[in-house]
């Protein structure tokens, strides 16, 4: 098997790499808000930066993607903390040097290789980038932020648990909050929750009727989509062991577009046919629809209403307390199906796999000639508990890939500032999250042992109303 990535076989370091699909933080393009709206909270979630395919596709010829990514230098050396005896009764402190490097299932091994979907030095660079970005906009330009941290009540930081997401969060973090700019005796809480409680994605494993409904989805968007990918079968099938491409194929569609995806973001050549014009977009037309286009009310409750709940909670409890409420930017590092799903369930989606380092933002605003929030921790709860007087006064406003985005839920009269429909009311986001957020998760999430196959068909048949024909 063939190796990438390495500075003598490759001519150039991971950095110097051609990054096509990748979408920077514009922060010269940021369109400012009306002077009347003061920014009060910001809510970020990223995809991670650039990362190696999940599985081993096209590894033989003709195709001969290499299966071993040598992309993986600078994370491979660090110190790990270890406690020594330094006298009887007493412990100290080390450090201890150590390079972790992939081991082959013939025992060999190279410094610099990639585990399968592990971040990247492209991927590590690019979330370093965003997170300068960052700084650039929300500390620099917009003196929103403190050009110090201080502590963690400042600035939230939350991963689902996958080393590529945390390792990403943790660049974009030195990207906003270098060392030179953090306070000597902060630490930064990077916030990770059990797989149960997760909701930065579709949770199908605490979920199993979001699992049903999910897969009878899928076998629709087959039985839609399969005879439109069959013409690339001449094109593509010498390169997948002449199997043809199909949704549920051996591979699936979408882990060729993995693949074609992550070779693309780090210049690793492919072959051209992939690139002949129609070729991707059809497979990933049919990959998207998969995945993301069941836009049925309980799927939406299911998959990101849990997430929307936490969101709008907080910017509620934010628009409540005011300054009280100490923290400004909450960053989230995710997936690609939380943004494209977070996208989808507010009808805001391009039908574009999101790229590596993709970010929806949710900004919140006060108009400055409202009142200040209420002294009291009495009128507080009332406030967030009725029908929030000042969530009149706050408008909230979605970006995605540095593109301000209208949503339907707000588009009437009353429901926006006027002139700006970008900017929702933050009473109407909040009314329609109400009717997302399940009332009793684990109830709606339950299903009926011995009725599985009958949910199977139920969500299938309620997806062949929604799918669009290719």
């Amino acid at each position: 098997m063939g190796l990438i990535g390495s500075g003598s076989d490759s001519g150039a370091s991971p950095a110097q790499t051609e990054r096509k699909g990748h979408v920077p933080l514009d922060v010269d393009g940021y369109p400012v808000a009306p002077p009347e709206l003061e920014l009060e909270q910001v809510h970020i979630y990223i995809r991670h930066g650039e990362r190696t395919p999940v599985g081993i596709r096209m590894a033989g010829p003709p195709a001969n993607i290499p299966e071993n990514w040598m992309f993986c230098h600078t994370a491979r050396q660090f110190r790990a903390a270890v406690a020594s005896i330094a006298a009887p009764g007493e412990m100290s402190d080390a450090s201890l040097r150590a390079r972790r490097v992939v081991e082959r299932p013939n025992g060999a091994a190279a410094v610099g290789e990639c585990l399968l979907g592990e971040l990247t030095d492209v991927g590590r660079q690019s979330t370093f980038d965003f997170g300068s970005g960052l700084r650039k906009l929300y500390v620099d330009r917009l003196k929103f932020l403190p050009d110090v941290v201080h502590s963690n009540d400042e600035i939230y930081l939350r991963s689902t648990n996958m080393p590529r997401t945390i390792e990403s969060l943790q660049q974009v973090l030195h990207g906003l909050y270098p060392i030179s700019k953090s306070a000597k005796d902060f630490v930064p809480h990077l916030r990770i929750r059990n797989g149960k409680d997760e909701n930065l994605f579709g949770n199908t494993l605490a979920c199993k009727r979001l699992e049903i409904l999910q897969i009878g989805f899928a076998q629709a968007a087959a039985t839609s989509w399969n005879v439109t990918l069959e013409p690339l079968d001449k094109k593509l099938s010498k390169y997948i062991g002449g199997n043809p491409i199909r949704l549920d194929g051996k591979p699936r569609a979408s882990g060729i577009l993995d693949t074609i995806r992550a070779a693309d973001a780090h210049g690793v050549k492919v072959p051209p046919e992939f690139h002949e014009k129609g070729v991707l977009d059809t497979i990933e037309k049919a990959v998207v629809t998969e995945w993301f286009a069941d836009r049925t009310e309980e799927v939406r409750r299911l998959g990101m209403g849990p997430l929307l709940s936490d969101l709008t909670r907080k910017m509620q409890e934010k628009a409540a307390k005011g300054g009280a409420d100490p923290t400004k930017i909450l960053i989230h590092s995710t997936h690609d199906t939380c943004l494209a799903g977070l996208a989808s369930t507010l009808d805001m989606y391009d039908e574009k796999w999101p790229a590596f380092t993709a970010a929806i933002t949710f900004e919140l605003f006060r108009k400055r000639d409202a009142p200040a929030p209420p002294a009291s921790a009495w009128q507080n709860v009332l406030t967030m508990l009725g029908s929030a007087q000042n969530a009149t006064d706050h408008y909230v406003r979605v970006r995605y890939q540095n593109e301000n985005k209208i949503l339907p839920l707000c588009a009437e009269e009353g429901k926006h500032l006027p002139g700006s429909p970008e900017f929702c009311t933050l009473a109407a986001f909040a009314e329609r999250v109400r009717e997302l957020t399940p009332k009793d998760w684990e109830a709606e999430c339950a299903y009926v042992p011995g009725n599985k196959q009958k949910d199977r068909e139920a969500a299938q048949a309620a997806a062949d109303k929604v799918i669009s024909k290719p």
